[in-house]
């Protein structure tokens, strides 16, 4: 039996590893060719010293030295003494680079590009090594433009079925990847995606959570959302999906099936431009209920332009709610991605 580690790197990147029953996720990584940070071996100096997000793992013996019981209470581990109960997050206090791990590239294939709206195109492809196919909901990758020497970013709008997986794009006139998805892209299109990239993901529920959704930030929740589907969770889920015209509306009919299916949860839509007929106008801020908040005992997710993070936040501050955590992500409305 092996267990699935996820190692979150600060620059973003993330390296899955197979860790074998009983053994060291120190020993996991280096066997798989990952360099993680390690000295002494012993529990003694702390330069293995990460943080477990997710899962279930015991510990050896180590000293206080290297790292003390508030720190192992808050999820601090020592990777030289961890061994891993079940499939884990674990983020790693230095950059990929630094332990030699470079971003994987996975050949793709084009399988189907729709147009959701005016504004917003999606599309789906299929990778040929579905086993190497591993990433956190929330997380992205750089998709390279058929045609073109060129990436763009964008999040997995879905988690992988049968080695398929779907993204959004923001439509843009003249866009180098809009005009491919819109005019040329074909069955069977040869690309690569490169990744999995970002600090933003799902971590473990364990107190309600408030996501919030600007334009076609949409995308990771609608991951999110389908591990919350197959999961379960005890905690009230709310979000709001905030857009600029009507047209940009987009998969709402996936909400509401994700309403009927995950047991508190719940979603508003908001629409900004004041001549639209839907019913809640103005920005994600002016739809954000107190009880959404839970006086700060909630995990915050956002996903959106730099405006609307920066909104957010001075709305957070104006109430005096300093969340549980709060985790963004900014992109450009452009095609440059994050």
């Amino acid at each position: 039996m092996t267990n699935r580690i996820a190692l979150t790197f600060e620059d973003g990147v993330t390296r899955f590893i197979e860790a074998r029953a009983g053994e060291l996720v120190a020993d996991a990584a280096y066997r798989e060719g990952v360099n993680i940070p390690m000295d002494c071996r012993d529990g003694a100096c702390g330069t293995c010293k990460c943080r477990c997000e997710q899962g279930n793992y015991t510990l050896g013996s180590y000293i206080e030295d290297a790292m003390t019981e508030d720190e192992a209470a808050a999820g601090y581990v020592l990777t030289c003494q961890m061994k891993a109960q079940s499939d884990c997050v674990i983020r790693i206090p230095a950059s990929s680079a630094a332990c030699k791990v470079k971003p994987g590239a996975l050949a793709a294939t084009m399988v189907e590009a729709r147009k959701l709206s005016p504004t917003t195109i999606g599309f789906t492809v299929a990778v040929q090594d579905k086993a190497a196919l591993s990433f956190l909901p929330g997380q992205y990758v750089n998709v390279s433009v058929p045609g073109t020497t060129q990436t763009r970013s964008y999040s997995f709008s879905s988690m992988p079925k049968a080695g398929a997986v779907e993204f959004l794009v923001r439509n843009i006139p003249g866009g180098l990847m809009s005009s491919y998805l819109a005019d040329r892209a074909g069955v069977g299109d040869a690309l690569t995606i490169t990744g999995p990239i970002g600090s933003f993901y799902l971590r473990e529920v364990k107190r309600p959570v408030l996501f919030l959704a600007g334009g076609t930030g949409l995308a990771p929740f609608l991951a999110m959302l389908e591990v919350l589907q197959a999961s379960g969770t005890q905690q009230p889920v709310h979000m709001i999906y905030g857009v600029t015209n009507d047209a940009d509306l987009v998969e709402v009919d996936k909400l509401h099936a994700f309403a009927k299916t995950i047991p508190g949860f719940t979603f508003a839509t908001v629409v900004a431009d004041a001549a639209s007929d839907h019913p809640r106008k103005g920005y994600v801020t002016h739809h954000l209920p107190d009880a959404a908040l839970h006086g700060g005992d909630v995990d915050i997710y956002l996903c959106g332009p730099p405006p609307m993070v920066d909104a957010v936040r001075a709305f957070l501050d104006t109430r005096g709610v300093s969340p549980a955590s709060f985790h963004f992500e900014k992109f450009s409305p452009s095609e440059a991605g994050k």
